[in-house]
């Protein structure tokens, strides 16, 4: 028996977890569009001072298959999807190169709420990832190419909102793209 395993598993269950105060969730109110229920959650948790609620981790695939992962900052949210920025020649750059296709993910814990975006990954248009640049602190802008600086859109197929219970009765709204249009289904966790 690992001594060490059997501590860091006693001291990571001691943790709490789900320590939030979800807000009242009728699946039925949100938007018919995922675009607009994410902003509909993001001016919550604004609201609600989640801190950075901005900020989500983008996972990639290498070319072996293998899956990465980092935290960024989301740029912008429309009908064409949630964007990002980064360099072409960055490791996200170049797996992106390779698979276009990403996952997006955040966790606003003071209101035990999650969402996931999976989908194709474009590049937005060179005049409108300068635009992104341009928007940059003169700091930032000047450790970055120009040439190099690139805005991505993750174009989703399907956007995953999570909103956790104490109760662990969770529920999951899932949005699947269905051509043009989206479908929602809600998943609710029963209680064991």
């Amino acid at each position: 028996m690992n001594t060490v395993t059997d501590e860091t598993r006693r001291f990571l269950r001691s943790i709490p977890s789900l320590s939030g105060a979800a807000p009242e969730l009728n699946p039925q109110d949100l938007p018919d569009d995922p675009a607009a229920a994410f902003l509909q959650w993001l001016q919550a948790g604004i609201g609600a001072g989640v801190p950075e609620p901005h900020v989500m981790t983008l996972s990639t695939v290498d070319s072996d298959g293998v899956p990465d992962a980092r935290t960024l900052v989301l740029k912008d949210v429309d009908q064409r999807g949630w964007a990002f920025a980064s360099t072409k020649s960055s490791r996200k750059g170049s797996q992106l190169a390779h698979r276009s296709a990403a996952a997006l993910s955040c966790w606003w814990q003071p209101q035990m709420r999650a969402v996931r975006i999976r989908g194709e990954v474009i590049e937005a248009t060179p005049e409108e990832s300068l635009k992104d640049l341009h928007a940059r602190s003169p700091v930032a802008q000047a450790s970055v190419d120009p040439e190099d600086w690139t805005l991505w859109w993750v174009q989703p197929e399907r956007v995953e909102f999570w909103q956790g219970s104490t109760d662990r009765r969770h529920q999951r709204i899932i949005y699947t793209r269905d051509q043009q249009d989206w479908t929602r289904e809600v998943h609710r966790t029963e209680a064991s």
